[in-house]
Parts: structure tokens; C-alpha cells; sequence
């Protein structure tokens, strides 16, 4: 394959992600995605709008108690699988984070797919160590405490220049600590946070936990 990514075939099905699977946009317009090295067209898609953000939200909204209600451990496994799954596309995410940046395959061989398999594996560990504390010293008569436990559906804005790094650093650890997330990336550099939420699937974290919703910041953010 080289440092070519079959973007048209891979996303022939949309390039929103929501509820664990690749969906059109709905706002009623379209973006082509180049490839600045070259000047090529990779992909036309059809952008997010404000009904994708709230069937993204719903969805999350509807995984929310299940994720929240497995262990740290059950958390801390599936992120150790998807580590791995990470790790066995290295090769294809790499290509496509390369096409969609115009940058070096080096570079994104080198450091882009290895730091965000390293991301993963860290904060699958640290799923386990949601620390709490407790002491009296408030009140001679009271003991408070600080009890960490995940919040909700996270929303989350990522830019175009580390689109891969980018997801791992804003989904991980929101994901980790139990909660749900939607993203917005950049529409310019949807490919990699796609292919990370399609990876998580694939690792068995559950549908509606990780959504992606690819449109523009007036619309979609």
C-alpha cells in the first residue's frame, strides 16, 4: 500500500461515527478533503450538522451507564485491547495520517501511530487508579471525602496539525475515567479519528461510548 489510503472505499459509507457506525452528514453540504503535498482530492463527504451532534450526544448519552458501571478493571482491559488493535494497524494508520496531512510516512510511522499506541497503554493502566481520599479534618465530628466518578458525555474539539495524537489525547482519558465522548476534529483531517473510533469497536469498548462527528466549527462545534 505504500503510503496510499484507500479513503473513498473505506469511507464509502459516511464519514460521521455515531452509535459504532460510519453515517453521512446532514447538513446539507459537502467537503473535499486533499492531500497538501499534492494537491490531490481524497475524499468528498458529507458534513456534520447540528442533528448528527445530537444523535451523537444521544447515543453517548445512552452508553453512558453501562461504561460508567464497568469496573476499572473491565475499563482498563478493553483499553488494553485496543492498545493492541492500534498496534496491529500501525501500517494503515500511518498511511492514512500521512495522506491526510501531507506529512513525511516517516514521521508518521516514527511518532505520530507509535505515541498514540503509547497513549493508549497508558491510560489503560491508569483506568485503574481512580484514587479517592478521606480525612476529618474539617470538622471533629465529620468525615469528607473525595470520590472520583465519570460525569457524563464529553464533548470535545480537536484541531487539524496531530489529528491522530490529537483524538488519542482528547478520547482516552475521557474514556478511561468511564465517561462517553463526542469529537469534533478538524473536517480537514477526518480520516485517523475515525479509524480510532472504529478500532475501539473493534476492541469491544461499546457502541455509543466513542462518536465522531466530522463538520464545520459553525455547524458541528
Amino acid at each position: 500500500m505504500g503510503n496510499r489510503f484507500p479513503a473513498q472505499d473505506r469511507f464509502a459509507d459516511g464519514a460521521q461515527f455515531i452509535d459504532g457506525r460510519l453515517r453521512p452528514g446532514t447538513s446539507g453540504r459537502t467537503h473535499a478533503v486533499v492531500d497538501p503535498a499534492t494537491g490531490d482530492e481524497l475524499l468528498t463527504y458529507e458534513l456534520a450538522g447540528e442533528a448528527d451532534v445530537d444523535a451523537a450526544v444521544a447515543a453517548a448519552l445512552a452508553a453512558f451507564p453501562g461504561w460508567a458501571g464497568a469496573t476499572p478493571g473491565e475499563r482498563s482491559d478493553a483499553l488494553h485491547r485496543f492498545a493492541a488493535v492500534l498496534a496491529e494497524r500501525a501500517a494503515e494508520f500511518a498511511a492514512a495520517e500521512s495522506l491526510q496531512c501531507g506529512k513525511p510516512i516517516k514521521l508518521s510511522t516514527e511518532f505520530d501511530v507509535p505515541g498514540t499506541v503509547d497513549n493508549a497503554a497508558f491510560f489503560a493502566g491508569a483506568a485503574r487508579h481512580l484514587e479517592g481520599a478521606s480525612a476529618g479534618e474539617y470538622s471533629g465530628d465529620h468525615t469528607s471525602y473525595v470520590r472520583r466518578e465519570p460525569i457524563g458525555v464529553v464533548g470535545s474539539i480537536a484541531p487539524w496539525n496531530y489529528p491522530l495524537q490529537m483524538a488519542a489525547w482528547k478520547i482516552l482519558p475521557a474514556v478511561a475515567a468511564g465517561n462517553t465522548i463526542v469529537l469534533k476534529p478538524s473536517e480537514l483531517t477526518p480520516f485517523t479519528s475515525l479509524m480510532f473510533a472504529q478500532a475501539a469497536q473493534e476492541a469491544g469498548i461499546p457502541d455509543g461510548v466513542i462518536n465522531i462527528v466530522n463538520g464545520a466549527g459553525a455547524d458541528a462545534g
